[in-house]
């Protein structure tokens, strides 16, 4: 089936700049804002994937130095150690949000410490921003920017070519960059600094996905596709000679120069009819390899071709996998074994059905073998074996006919790549997932080589709606393209996403407040219902019955209790039923397309909210009011919520620049409304367990406050707010969806557009007195007694920085309720960024303490964090380690 990538901050963000209204007329003028950000612990709820894995990039001098790119989530860096991958761009904060979507990577091979994204998410109107070279000297680290005169689009149509941004291998000060929208081909020989158009460049593009489209998206000239350099023209410290170019058209797709840069020309005698998504060079054997495809990907493309070309000759030869006329797909995903450089992979990155197809050849293309073929149609015989256990959703809880089998090996399959240090592995993207094998060439003996998801870390999901119930499950989501999950661990996979029925896209969820095992959820379905139930806290469904009209999911109400139920779905009006929705009836009084909400005490009383109009039903949802309060927003970029255990008590945030914006309050179920003076803008409210002595839930908001963006907390009614979040954990565009934990004081859940369900814990324990289910003490001084054993690595070093993991072992035989541990340094190391523990300095002593979830190691256990930091000269671990006053056994 088919996973679109959705537009979650595009329909938000347009929905604000359409906004306008007059101010609030009430406001809270005592109300106080601290920005000191508490010190927060941030994770994510274990997904994995579930999203497109457009690009995948090895440093081609340092073994084990690879990146992902994703169309909308960031960048990210595999962590050879942990054998996962580190989040590389969470420092992009709310106004920047377009530049989470990467449209190409660029590793250094001269100085592998560099690093180059090149982002921006939309051509169109939908981001506002141009697009921008990120450049880092610390592997992506940190970060700094040059800004574009044009916008990249990460999430546009043709994403899945290139890669656009290349790093020159013999004098790496000199990158190219091919842009899209006819803005042509970009160069820099500063080092990613500044950027000027190579004007002789020939060829800007033409092609478009669909002339026709007015939005700007399927209609943009996708442009300069790719750059490959032919690193055996040139000598260290002089420019590459020969650097060949694609370009989206389907008569002239491919350029050469031949003096670094200053002339180019059309490659003679090159196929036509055809793009040229990837264009490989194996500079040993002289030959360019080249995938080609009738369309730009990467959901469409129904015929293909892989040719071959010898630099040294300029003879083409087809070297297509197949005969065209067999072909139902293009050729995209393409790589040469650097060992072996005879041996090439290309996909079938369309083929949708009854699978994707990888190819491989050992003899440069003359002859290929398949990842599987028809032994008897309609089964199957695969050289590969697929191991899903750590992502088992990926099978989608399917059980289909062959030919297609569960899980699948892919789809949109445009990111291929043979490690090349190690001809044994091979990364490849998916719409879904990032899959690996590291036994590859099983395939060339006759043997099976195993595929499993290598995608830990890579967090990929577009959030639209969260809830943490009472009792239960602590997390529900609802999500793009994957439809959401159920987590009763955060940290672990869950088994499945939500099935029976599985939307592609789940767009709202509510729970019963008083009975949290009644949980409703709505969202997109080709064809099938668009509502669903579960008895059972989110672990089974049942399918709902549409009302007639309905096209897509909306928004939808749970009753307090769970008796009954309001839906705002799209293609029809607000509708409400009692029991399990197998019959509707219409609402009257609210409009269509209304955001509708529960009062979680009262079972009776539903809200809903359209265009400035506050809206309340007390007779179970048959008739809505509107309420006569002015000065809300007047768009429908907003989102509300009913606090729980108080009847009428709900909170709205929302609006537009150009317009109302900001926190309402309500205490009369929307009869009257006072806005926060302390709040500039805010998009999303929730509530979570609230702090010790404090009689009102803890409220939490994406918002901007005292001028600055951010996610804030307040513990005494809005009067007062703290920044949680720090400038190096922004996220993007985290408007969507906020809710706190109601049985953990200070966790939170945030929604991102791409980066999944991020979760943050406090440090400051003592601020609640809350504690998770999962830790039953709550320690605020940790003096831990009995026998420990640390074990001090260094994952990761480069010039200048590097980055450790700390192991700390009870070795003795009770519980400790807390721990903090103190080294030196033996090189006047720094250190810079500290995750699951907090850490401080003073000289070269270091005390690194427990945070609120990881305080308690029994007997026989062990707790782990890390942190980056500083050296120069030496990086020498340090010899010893006390746990307070006990020396530890250092492994």
């Amino acid at each position: 089936m088919r996973r679109t990538r959705i537009l979650t901050a595009v329909l938000a963000l347009a929905a604000g700049l359409l906004a306008g209204t007059p101010p609030a007329l009430a406001a809270d003028s005592t109300a106080k804002v601290s920005l000191a950000a508490d010190t927060y612990t941030w994770k994510n709820a274990r997904i994995d994937g579930g999203g497109f894995v457009p690009g995948i990039v090895f440093n081609r001098s340092e073994k084990n130095l690879a990146y992902a790119r994703t169309d909308i989530g960031g960048a990210y860096r595999w962590q050879e150690s942990s054998r996962t991958w580190t989040p590389l761009l969470d420092s992009v904060g709310w106004d920047d949000w377009g530049h989470t979507g990467v449209v190409s990577l660029a590793s250094d091979s001269v100085d592998p410490n560099k690093v180059y994204a090149a982002v921006g998410t939309y051509t169109n109107g939908w981001d506002p921003k141009n697009g921008a070279v990120m450049r880092s000297s610390n592997r992506g680290a940190s970060w700094q920017k040059a800004d574009l005169p044009f916008k990249l689009g990460g999430n546009m149509p043709g994403r899945g070519m290139g890669e656009r941004l290349a790093v020159d291998p013999n004098k790496n000060s000199v990158l190219y960059l091919g842009a899209p929208s006819g803005k042509g081909l970009w160069r820099s020989t500063d080092s990613g600094v500044s950027w000027s158009q190579v004007a002789n460049f020939p060829n800007v593009g033409n092609y478009q996905q669909d002339p026709s489209d007015t939005s700007g998206y399927a209609s943009d000239n996708q442009g300069v596709v790719w750059v490959t350099f032919d690193e055996s023209t040139g000598t260290s410290g002089n420019a590459t000679r020969a650097i060949y170019v694609g370009v989206a058209d389907l008569q002239n797709s491919v350029y050469r120069s031949t003096d670094a840069g200053a002339t180019w020309t059309r490659l003679a005698g090159q196929p036509t009819g055809y793009l040229a998504h990837k264009g490989v060079l194996d500079a040993t054997g002289g030959y360019l390899y080249l995938s080609y495809s009738d369309k730009g990907g990467p959901y469409d493309g129904g015929k293909g071709q892989v040719w071959r070309y010898a630099t040294a000759t300029g003879t083409w030869t087809n070297i297509s996998p197949v005969a065209e006329a067999d072909t139902y797909y293009g050729f995209s995903g393409l790589t040469v074994d650097r060992q072996n450089p005879g041996t090439v992979m290309a996909t079938a990155y369309s083929s949708w059905w009854p699978d994707t197809q990888i190819f491989r050849s050992t003899d440069n293309g003359a002859t290929w073998t398949k990842a599987w073929d028809y032994s008897s149609y309609p089964n199957r015989a695969n050289r590969y074996t697929m191991d899903v256990s750590s992502s088992p959703w990926l099978t989608w809880g399917a059980n289909p006919s062959p030919p297609e089998q569960s899980p699948k090996l892919g789809w949109m399959t445009e990111s291929l790549e043979i490690d090349p240090f190690n001809s044994n592995r091979m990364m490849y993207g998916t719409g879904a997932t990032l899959y690996g094998t590291e036994n590859l060439t099983n395939w060339d003996s006759g043997g099976q080589f195993t595929i499993k998801p290598m995608v830990q870390g890579l967090e990929e999901t577009a959030v639209n709606d969260l809830a943490s119930p009472p009792s239960g499950a602590p997390l529900l989501s609802a999500l793009g393209d994957v439809g959401g999950f159920r987590h009763t661990d955060l940290t672990k996979v869950p088994s499945m996403m939500f099935t029976s029925p599985n939307f592609t896209t789940t767009t709202s969820l509510d729970f019963a407040e008083t009975n949290a095992n009644t949980v409703v959820r709505v969202g997109n379905l080709d064809s099938g219902p668009h509502i669903a139930f579960s008895t059972d806290n989110g672990a089974n469904w049942f399918a709902g019955t549409d009302p007639s009209g309905v096209s897509g999911g909306g928004t939808v109400a749970a009753a307090s209790d769970g008796s009954r139920f309001v839906w705002s779905p799209d293609g029809t009006g607000v509708q409400y039923t009692t029991g399990f929705g197998s019959s509707w009836s219409a609402s009257s009084g609210l409009p269509a397309g209304a955001i509708v909400e529960s009062d979680r005490v009262d079972a009776k009383t539903f809200y809903g909210f359209k265009s400035g109009k506050f809206y309340v039903s007390t007779d179970g949802g048959a008739t809505f009011t509107a309420s006569a309060a002015t000065g809300l927003p007047s768009g429908d970029s907003v989102r509300f919520k009913a606090l729980p255990g108080v009847k009428g008590d709900v909170w709205l945030a929302g609006g537009a620049t150009d317009g109302a914006y900001g926190l309402w309050h309500s205490t009369d179920a929307g009869a009257s409304w006072t806005k926060l003076a302390n709040v500039d803008q805010a998009d999303a409210i929730g509530f979570g367990k609230a702090a010790t002595g404090a009689s009102y839930q803890t409220l939490y908001t994406s918002a901007k406050i005292g001028g600055v963006r951010g996610i804030f907390r307040s513990t005494d009614k809005g009067a007062t707010w703290t920044r949680i979040n720090d400038d190096a954990h922004q996220w993007g565009w985290t408007g969507a969806a906020i809710t706190g934990d109601p049985r953990v004081y200070g966790r939170v859940y945030v929604s991102t557009n791409g980066r999944g369900v991020i979760y943050g814990d406090t440090s400051d324990t003592s601020g609640g007195g809350g504690t998770d289910p999962t830790d039953p003490t709550d320690p605020t001084d940790p003096t831990p007694t009995g026998a420990c054993a640390v074990t001090y690595k260094i994952t990761n070093q480069w010039s200048g920085g590097f980055q450790a993991d700390v192991q700390l072992s009870n070795t003795g035989s009770s519980t400790w309720t807390g721990w903090s541990l103190g080294w030196a340094f033996p090189n006047a190391q720094t250190i810079s960024q500290t995750w699951n523990a907090e850490s401080t300095q003073s000289g070269s002593t270091v005390t690194a303490k427990n945070v609120g979830w990881n305080a308690n190691v029994a007997a026989g256990s062990s707790v782990s964090f890390g942190f980056t930091g500083s050296w120069s000269g030496t990086n020498g671990k340090p010899t010893a380690f006390k746990l307070g006053d006990q020396t530890c056994t250092v492994a």
